[in-house]
């Protein structure tokens, strides 16, 4: 399974959920971000090669729709995170392993 996080930098929290479930087994992680400016820019080819998109806000899943709507083909989980945490802060790296453990594969 191909997972793709986003944000909007892909500096704090799209890096951090990536790192996090790096390790997990039975998928293969990346990460980037819609700016413009973004660290590692949304394309055409990462958002055709996930399985699953989790986006942080809903801004990101309208934008991700609007801007990549002819290549999007998989499911788009809203996670529901502000932009309110630095890279691997303890209290987002929680969040995510609360919230996204439920749409992945089970571990063994």
């Amino acid at each position: 399974m191909n997972v793709l996080f986003v944000c909007s930098q892909n500096k704090l929290r799209s890096p951090t959920a990536e790192q996090v479930f790096s390790r997990w087994p039975g998928i293969e992680v990346d990460s980037a971000g819609l700016n413009n400016d973004a660290e590692n820019p949304v394309t055409p080819e990462n958002v055709a090669w996930a399985d699953v998109i989790f986006v942080m806000e809903k801004m990101h899943r309208n934008k991700l729709s609007k801007k990549y709507r002819q290549y999007l083909r998989v499911k788009v989980v809203c996670l529901g995170i502000p932009d309110d945490y630095d890279f691997m802060d303890e209290a987002l790296v929680a969040l995510l392993q609360a919230r996204v453990p439920p749409f992945l594969p089970s571990p063994r």
